[in-house]
């Protein structure tokens, strides 16, 4: 008699055969470029001057005593307001919208509503910086035709908003992705819990508060860890609308990392800024990831 295989169908070293192109293109295009980077971060090297030399961790001490550093991470602080938690909301609201009552071209509005996130950054930058013209850009000319003149801006150009402004942007490229990821999620939750808060006289925001989003626990977990993600790397938005200006309004770390090594030369410093960038990232990654588990570990 033949013994059962312990795993249904081939065996467990055909699956991983399977994966061998997907970590070898892993590999090459990813954990070596880090490695290499971590390496770099050591080395006070111009880019591309032979010399290359062994300082430890001098380019670190240089980072945390860095002004221009402290600023540009408080600025990604600040784009996890506008690229995660402002999205998240927006996104809840719409799927509960979306998901809990019939609406007539729901597939279109969906559509659109995600569109943002499938284009390219960088057509997204082009198209805003035309938005945010001052001369000629729709916004200013909308303001200007329904009479509200006084509120036009130099969006980009003013001190004060230009980093709201590349923010708002962050927005409207998030929200539909969380919009999606909720929706998705809310197809598992029973239509009997909501059949159940109406003959308790729920309201639609009760039932948000205390059938959606706990519902949406893992879901939620996942939009923010792909956010917030978003929000530390930032890089080819600024780099197209402001540049990190005016002055260094909207100055963020990858824009940072960038003109470290490309145009002041100093590529042991900037692999030093995106090591630390890295580390915090996968800090935060975590923490949402440990808070998740915490919580399903306690439910049972």
């Amino acid at each position: 008699m033949n013994r059962l295989r312990a795993y249904p169908g081939e065996s467990k070293y055909q699956g991983l055969v399977y994966l061998l192109p997907g970590l070898a293109i892993y590999l090459v295009f990813t954990f070596w470029p880090v490695l290499q980077t971590v390496r770099t971060s050591f080395l006070n090297w111009e880019g591309l001057a032979p010399e290359k030399n062994f300082i430890g961790l001098a380019n670190y001490l240089q980072v945390f005593t860095d002004d221009k550093f402290w600023l540009a991470l408080s600025h990604n602080l600040i784009f996890i307001i506008f690229y995660c938690l402002i999205p998240i909301f927006i996104g809840l609201l719409l799927a509960s919208l979306l998901g809990r009552y019939p609406l007539k071209g729901f597939t279109f509005f969906r559509t659109i509503l995600f569109l943002p996130q499938v284009l390219s950054m960088v057509v997204i930058g082009v198209a805003w910086r035309w938005i945010f013209n001052p001369t000629f850009g729709p916004l200013n000319l909308l303001l200007r035709a329904i009479g509200l003149g006084s509120l036009a801006r130099p969006w980009l150009g003013d001190f004060a908003l230009a980093l709201p402004a590349v923010g708002s942007v962050g927005t409207w490229v998030q929200y539909g992705f969380c919009m999606v990821l909720f929706l998705a999620g809310m197809q598992r939750i029973s239509e009997e819990y909501y059949e159940a808060a109406d003959l308790d006289g729920a309201n639609a925001w009760q039932e948000l508060l205390f059938i959606t989003i706990p519902g949406l626990r893992a879901e939620i977990g996942v939009a923010l860890i792909t956010t917030i993600i978003a929000a530390l790397r930032v890089f080819d938005l600024v780099f197209v609308t402001t540049r990190g200006g005016p002055g260094e309004a909207t100055l963020v770390t990858g824009f940072l990392v960038y003109r470290s090594a490309f145009l002041q030369n100093r590529t042991g410093y900037a692999a030093a800024i995106a090591t630390i960038l890295t580390l915090i990232i996968l800090a935060l990654s975590l923490l949402v990831r440990r808070y998740q588990a915490g919580d399903a570990w306690s439910k049972t």
